[in-house]
Order: C-alpha cells, then structure tokens, then sequence
C-alpha cells in the first residue's frame, strides 16, 4: 500500500473557495486523526485554531462511534478546516495517510487530539525547518512519572533499539509530535495503519539519510482510564516495524514516481 488515500473516505468537507491558502505555500498543514474524542474535540481545535503560526488543518474522523462525527458534522464552518471521514475505523496511521493527498502547507505537522500536546509548541517544532536546518523535527516530551512506567519504559526502549538499528541519536522516538517539510514526508512509502506510523516513518526517514532535529516540547499525559488508546500489542508492533525497515530494500521505502 501507498502513502495515498486507500481508505474508503465517506465525506469530504474542504475550506470555501475564498480562504486565500489556496496553493502549495509556506505554511504548516496540521493534521488530526481523530477517533471517540467527543469530549476533547472542541477544545483540541480552539487550542490548534489559538496555535501562533499561519496554518490549515486537515482533521480525519476515524469512524468515531461516540458522536465526534456528528459533532463535526454540526459544527459551524471554520476558515482553513478540511474534515475527512472514514467509513469505519482503520487506526492513526491509516488516518494520516488518508490525509496527506489533501495537505496544500510547505510543512505537515501531525497533532493528536487527546490533549497531551500542546499546539503553543508550533513555532519551536517549526523553528529548524523553516531555518533550513533540517526536513524533519521531533518534539522530545519532558520525563514525566504520570506518563506510567509502562510506557515510559516501552519508549525509552523504541528509542533505544531505534538508535541501535539506525546508528541515530534520538532522544525520544515515540513522540507523537512530528513535524516534516511535506516534499519530504511525501516522498516516503507508508504502509501504516495503527501506531506503528513513528516507527515506519522514523525508520525510513534515517534510511535515507535524513536528518532529524529534536526539540524540547511540553507534555501532560493521560491514562488508560482517560481514554489513551495505544495498547502493548502496539508496542510489539513498533519493534517489528523497526526491524523489518532495517532490511527492506531501499527501493521500497519511496513512492514510485509517475510519468
């Protein structure tokens, strides 16, 4: 599978004609995939919407089943908001891929709607790209005890078998802030369809000798209880990803190019 849009996409709501981002532009494209956050979607957007950089988002209903989808639905218009709704649920990565055909930014960061990230970070994510410093920056989240020692310890040790596999030096590979020049992330052949999209992107990325700049970035994380959907399986998951990328032939980690 391609980094297109393979899912089935039920509806498609694009920004008015009149919003001037129409074109490819330096700007950032946020995207959100979301999935039963009926709680935490409001507030997620008025925070991306606060956000201080020039922007559009792209927001990717995963076949919520908790009314979020019709609370989008019913929402009044916002100016640069493209919303995209999956049939049924296929996972974040599936999410981000289904997104990535409709982004117009010269730069994609990806945003989770749960809350532990905090959209005022944006400049700092956005700061070594626009510099020319690098294609693609990580925001490296504080060491926080809230964050549980399961999953503390699961992304202290991605990161690790990461910088093993890959001869990098990344402080924090599980990170949910990810942030690219779009040429860059566009290039990449994605297969994701759960969690397993940092791995896979992370893994490829290094293969092909980019280089990836880690920023300090706010975190207040949340728990099971709370709704925090990733799971151990997903953690197995994520170590195979990082295995099987070590080996893939190079060819297989970049979009073929069309005539």
């Amino acid at each position: 599978m391609s980094t297109s849009a393979v899912f089935a996409v039920e509806e498609v709501v694009r920004p008015a004609e009149s919003w001037p981002l129409r074109e490819f532009n330096d700007f950032v494209s946020v995207i959100i995939p979301i999935y039963n956050e009926l709680n935490h979607i409001e507030e997620i957007l008025r925070r991306v919407l606060q956000s201080p950089v020039e922007k559009e988002i792209v927001l990717v209903d995963d076949g919520s089943q908790d009314g979020t989808r019709e609370w989008l639905r019913n929402m009044e218009a916002v100016e640069g908001l493209t919303l995209l709704f999956h049939e049924e649920n296929q996972g974040k990565g599936a999410a981000i891929r289904t997104a990535l055909p409709y982004i117009r930014g010269k730069y994609v960061l990806i945003q989770d709607s749960d809350l532990e990230y905090d959209p005022q970070d944006y400049p700092a994510l956005l700061a070594p790209l626009e510099g020319g410093h690098a294609n693609v920056v990580y925001g490296v989240r504080p060491d926080r005890p809230e964050r549980g020692l399961r999953f503390f310890l699961g992304a202290k040790f991605l990161t690790l078998l990461t910088n093993l596999l890959y001869g990098s030096r990344l402080r924090d590979e599980a990170t949910c802030y990810k942030a690219f020049n779009s040429s860059v992330l566009n290039r990449i052949e994605l297969e994701c369809r759960r969690f397993e999209f940092c791995p896979e992107v992370t893994a490829k990325l290094l293969r092909l000798g980019e280089k990836i700049v880690e920023v300090p970035v706010s975190y207040q994380p949340r728990a099971v209880s709370e709704g925090k959907k990733i799971r151990w399986t997903d953690g197995a998951t994520a170590i195979w990803t990082l295995i099987r990328c070590r080996f893939l032939p190079k060819a297989r980690l970049v979009r073929p190019s069309r005539a």
